[in-house]
């Protein structure tokens, strides 16, 4: 995008935080025109940015009425997955939900695609309909890079001879994925973190949990990594918690974050939709050992 444009059209700032400082990546967009939409903006350019930042918030921008309009948008940003049900989740509360996203209790940090045949290169996200101030619902994001550098070398050692072992059964699939907790980026050459955050230990009210097992540690090692990965990805300066408003459109770099969600008010009116958009060419799992995406 030329720069000339770029300043006439846009506002570029850090992400907007409630207190402290801004986390050390993402970058937000407003428009300095009213009215302006998100399809005025160009998606190479957007893809360009979550390359370097790895979360790029647009706020204030027209958006998407529906799901079908979204669809049309993020077929610019690449080849997306499609589900059986299409290409949008539309993530809010049920009444009788059968997994953990479509509760309000919280969601560990994870990446997506983890049990797919094919994991998708970024997520993009848009608040349909934002929670009211206090009711909770932040979506949280970690910059795994950022976590490894701030680790301290026993932790960076004891990551590096483990392996996660996870098992899970959902509404489209039933796999099992294993993965080291330290490899290098699919696309680029930095080091990232792949691992998923169990719940809180014995939670009762937690649906649909994953199986979790750590190869390669120690009898007493276990809460120790947990520890020591909590301090790294929880730092203020690799961790950001999104508060959402209407309108919120979010693109997050799956390759390289994990992502996760705070609880929130039951019967509130949180409403998400999320798109996932493959590399080119699309990257095959490297983690799945058994299952994938059914039909």
């Amino acid at each position: 995008m030329d720069i000339c444009l770029h300043e006439r059209l846009l506002a570029c700032g850090p992400l907007p935080v409630e207190e402290g400082t801004p986390p050390e990546f993402g970058v937000m967009l407003q428009p300095r025109r009213p009215g302006m939409h998100v399809g005025e903006v160009p998606v190479a350019w957007l893809k360009q940015l979550a390359g370097l930042h790895q979360l790029v918030l647009l706020r204030g921008f027209s958006s998407f009425a529906d799901g079908e309009a979204m669809t049309r948008y993020c077929e610019g940003f690449g080849p997306l997955l499609y589900w059986p049900f299409g290409a949008v989740l539309e993530l809010r509360e049920e009444a009788a939900p059968e997994d953990h996203i479509f509760a309000s209790h919280y969601v560990p940090l994870h990446w997506d695609g983890m049990y797919l045949q094919q994991v998708p290169e970024f997520q993009v996200f848009q608040c349909a309909s934002a929670p009211a101030q206090g009711e909770g619902g932040r979506t949280t994001f970690a910059h795994t890079p950022l976590a490894l550098r701030l680790a301290d070398e026993a932790s960076r050692a004891l990551w590096a001879g483990t392996q996660g072992h996870y098992q899970r059964s959902a509404a489209h699939y039933s796999s099992v994925a294993r993965a080291p907790l330290i490899e290098r980026h699919p696309r680029r050459h930095y080091p990232v973190l792949r691992v998923c955050e169990p719940p809180v230990d014995g939670d009762p009210a937690f649906i649909n949990p994953s199986e979790y097992r750590f190869e390669g540690l120690g009898g007493d090692e276990r809460g120790r990594l947990l520890g020591s990965l909590r301090q790294a990805l929880y730092d203020p300066r690799a961790f950001y918690a999104h508060r959402w408003q209407s309108g919120d459109l979010l693109i997050a770099d799956n390759f390289t974050l994990l992502h996760g969600r705070e609880a929130f008010a039951s019967g509130c009116a949180r409403h998400l939709r999320r798109v996932h958009v493959h590399a080119e060419p699309p990257l095959a799992n490297p983690h799945l050992a058994q299952g994938g995406l059914t039909p």
